[in-house]
């Protein structure tokens, strides 16, 4: 097997050595068809923008894009708006761009077209992205970079704006929402507090305090009242007692309204005396005594015979100042007994509805309960939603006045110098090695029709037959002049051909023609 492999290799070998001026003279052709080949084809030029993404110069809020994306997700979606048909129609028709495909082809496709030139690529590090633009014209290469560099930056301040607008006002309709039940139920919970004010939970103590302080001012009441009533069943034992002694000692007869009889005028007149000894002539008693004994004296003179004198009920109910004092503390007894009654009689009717008040505590606790179960709730929507549109009008502020993130152009694009498409050698180098794989193929098919026999190895299977020996072949002199001829003539071809080609990509290259 390795002798085998051995005679196979060399037999390859001897074929390229013997092919090598064909080989050689293939891959020199295909030099210039590579040269060719470059220069037929369409340049592509690419201008190139680098970006930047500019945070906030004031602290961002909650509501600010750059919370709820990052730079990726910023990027792609301003991708969308500045590739879409609009904007690239527009961008065609403004420049006059693919002026032969507009007339054979759909809108559609040259925008299609037109995309597959235009790449979007954020930066692994940093807020840094590119955008790039391939075409044939370096000059509208250059327009339409710039172009997509601004259209970012007019898409950005715009969506960021309506977006901030957008959030504006639906934080407004909803905190207009959330007011509208806040004051639904802040007004219900109000009627219900005014109506059941005394009956809340959170009066109750307070109720349960007065409560006490009531039922002891009842019991102080109830017992004034009693003790007022024994006064007033003192004084009538002394008023009776009184009523007995005048009777007993002569002097006053007492009738059920405390009046009196005068039975004697030198008592009156003893009894003016006793009165003038303590007070003067202008006091009230003194002039009330002095008439009395003027009118009992106007009678003895009528009625000499008599030795009684009557008087009117006032005088009789005026005369007794011990039974007018007795009088005046019974009166004094039975007002504020009569006001402790009333006193008392409201004292209980304020009891009552204390306990009402207390016993209603536990129900209205209930009551209030259900009535403020989601008020809690929506007090805390409604905060985080007072908090959100706050956020919303500054966010919109700030983009209005253009303090939001923005991009802005690091590095605008320049006028491309040299194409990059198609890449000088690549392509030759590519029909370099195609030459050689083209001479390399025409020298195994060469061989292929060569029915020769050049190792006795390989004429033995054929002719099944021994070879005992074999005889190398031997040349005469002219046959060595002229396979020296050849040899020298095909180098002289070769280094011909090698220099034309130089000069022929030496003179394309000092014309401008290719770029490295």
């Amino acid at each position: 097997m390795d002798s085998t492999q051995s005679l196979l290799g060399r037999k390859y070998l001897d074929l390229f050595l013997r092919r090598k001026f064909f080989i050689i003279t293939v891959l020199l052709l295909s030099l210039p068809v590579g040269l060719g080949v470059y220069l037929i084809t369409p340049k592509q030029y690419q201008s190139t923008s680098l970006l930047s993404y500019q945070q906030h110069k004031i602290s961002p809020n909650e509501m600010s894009p750059d919370v709820a994306a990052g730079i990726s997700d910023i990027v792609s979606t301003l991708t969308q708006i500045v590739i879409s048909r609009t904007n690239l129609e527009a961008t065609i028709t403004n420049l006059g761009l693919y002026p032969e495909a507009r007339r054979e082809l759909p809108m559609e496709d040259v925008i299609e077209m037109m995309r597959k030139q235009i790449r979007i690529q954020p930066m692994k590090e940093g807020d840094i992205f590119t955008i790039s633009f391939s075409g044939s014209d370096p000059g509208d290469v250059v327009k339409v970079t710039n172009g997509l560099a601004a259209k970012f930056i007019e898409e950005n301040l715009k969506y960021r704006q309506e977006r901030a607008s957008e959030t504006s006002d639906y934080t407004s309709d909803e905190l207009l929402m959330a007011k509208d039940g806040m004051d639904r139920k802040e007004n219900a919970m109000r009627d219900y507090k005014l109506k059941h004010y005394f009956e809340m939970p959170d009066q109750r103590e307070s109720n349960v305090v007065r409560l006490i302080a009531l039922q002891e001012q009842y019991q102080d009441t109830r017992t004034s009242i009693q003790e007022m009533e024994r006064t007033l069943v003192l004084i009538q034992d002394q008023l009776s007692s009184r009523k007995a002694f005048l009777e007993r000692a002569g002097m006053a007869n007492i009738d059920e309204n405390g009046g009196e009889s005068i039975q004697s005028l030198a008592a009156m007149k003893m009894k003016l005396e006793s009165l003038r000894g303590k007070y003067t002539e202008k006091h009230p008693e003194v002039k009330r005594m002095k008439k009395l004994v003027a009118k009992m004296e106007k009678e003895a003179a009528r009625n000499p015979g008599s030795n009684t004198t009557g008087s009117s009920l006032q005088d009789i109910m005026a005369f007794d100042t011990v039974i007018q004092q007795l009088n005046a503390q019974r009166k004094t007894v039975e007002l504020n007994l009569g006001n402790m009654r009333v006193e008392k009689d409201q004292l209980r009717e304020k009891i009552g509805q204390y306990e009402q008040w207390v016993a209603s505590a536990p129900i209205r606790e209930a009551e209030w309960s259900s009535l403020t179960r989601e008020y809690g709730q929506l007090k805390r929507h409604y905060d985080y939603l007072v908090s959100n549109d706050l956020q919303a009008k500054s966010m919109l502020n700030l983009e209005r006045k253009q303090k939001g993130s923005q991009f802005k152009i690091e590095d605008p694009a320049r006028f491309p110098e040299k194409p990059i498409k198609p890449n000088f050698l690549v392509i030759v180098g590519g029909a370099a090695l195609i030459g050689l794989g083209l001479g390399a193929g025409l020298t195994l098919v060469l061989d292929f029709f060569d029915t020769s026999f050049r190792d006795g190895d390989a004429l033995e299977p054929f002719l099944a037959v021994p070879v005992i020996s074999t005889i190398p072949y031997i040349s005469t002199s002219v046959e060595d002049k002229r396979d020296k001829r050849k040899v020298v003539l095909s180098i002289i071809l070769l280094g011909c051909g090698c220099f034309v080609i130089l000069v022929l990509f030496f003179v394309v290259w000092r014309k401008g023609l290719i770029v490295f």
